[in-house]
């Protein structure tokens, strides 16, 4: 690509302009290596969630296995019939409250879950210990799968928020820098000829003076 093709069109070929341009590039120029900055740290930032992702799902599995494990052997002691009546006769209620934080400039989610238990819905005498531990598991179950949730959807935005990054990297590279750089070059070459023939005239004009 020719130095004419990258000029961008109506540029002056005027002091002023060169002046403008050369400020653009510093801006340009900052800007692109602030945005390098920012990749940087959000591909860092990507890969941390990535690995807190693996060890997430971990515990999901590990406090899911825990819980039907407790069910099964609720059902054993107590018979499914009498285990499921406890279940429908549950009140237990869950809220999950959605937030946001900033990690580098990207909004992320903050999750957590709140659950209210009220008076056991059956009698000691008539229920098992495993029908508590039951509860308990997979109430732990559902803050590991909030929690999972809330690292999924943060690599997501990560994700995207690296992509959107690295094409404006991209485009500070190969198109907005160099085209700026070929047109304050452009404009440079022009002010530069323009000096030589205004110096060409006037040495004409002070030949014919001194030879008048």
């Amino acid at each position: 690509m020719t130095i004419m093709s990258k000029v961008l069109t109506g540029t002056k070929t005027t002091r002023m302009e060169l002046l403008r341009l050369k400020n653009r590039m510093r801006l340009a120029e900052r800007g692109h290596i602030l945005l390098k900055e920012k990749r940087d740290s959000l591909i860092m930032e990507f890969f941390n969630s990535i690995a807190e992702i693996k060890e997430a799902r971990q515990a999901v599995e590990d406090a899911l296995s825990e819980a039907f494990s407790s069910l099964t052997q609720a059902k054993m002691i107590m018979g499914p019939a009498r285990v499921i009546e406890f279940a429908y006769a549950s009140k237990v209620q869950t809220d999950i409250s959605i937030a946001t934080r900033s990690m580098m400039g990207v909004r992320v989610p903050v999750l957590s879950v709140e659950q209210h238990v009220p008076e056991l819905p059956y009698s000691l005498p008539d229920s098992s210990a495993r029908l508590d531990t039951m509860s308990i598991k997979f109430r732990e179950a559902l803050k590991s799968l909030v929690r999972l949730a809330e690292i999924e959807s943060t690599v997501k935005r990560l994700a995207l928020e690296i992509e959107r990054t690295k094409r404006r990297v991209s485009a500070l590279e190969t198109v907005v820098i160099p085209r700026l750089d070929a047109t304050a070059r452009f404009v440079k070459l022009a002010l530069e000829e323009r000096e030589r023939e205004d110096f060409i005239r006037l040495k004409i004009i002070r030949d014919r003076m001194d030879a008048e």
